[in-house]
């Protein structure tokens, strides 16, 4: 079980950054909107499946590797994971480092 520290952090994340349902997301991939598709997810969850477009680098590495998907930071990003927390924390790491 997660610590109660975690689900803060999760919370404050998740006042600052913008999430989107998938119905959301399918309105964007359908009217072909220009954004960044990234899985979170670590490796093995990212053997599983994923979906198509996304660029896979796990929450871990994220900060470093975000170059290979864009140095564009007002370029919209979506990031997803199995849950929404990884994400969130996630996203908002992405806002600290100065993108949208």
């Amino acid at each position: 079980m997660a610590m109660p520290e975690f689900q803060q952090l999760c919370n404050e994340a998740k006042k600052e950054i913008q999430e989107i349902d998938v119905a959301e997301l399918k309105r964007m991939q359908q009217a072909g909107e220009d954004f960044a598709l990234v899985d979170v997810r670590e490796r093995e969850e990212q053997a599983r499946g994923m979906i198509p477009g996304a660029a896979p680098i796990p929450r871990g590495v994220l900060e470093l590797q975000i170059d290979q998907v864009t140095t564009d930071k007002g370029k919209k990003i979506v990031l997803y994971c199995g849950g929404g927390s990884r994400s969130a924390l996630a996203a908002w790491m992405l806002k600290k480092m100065g993108f949208r």
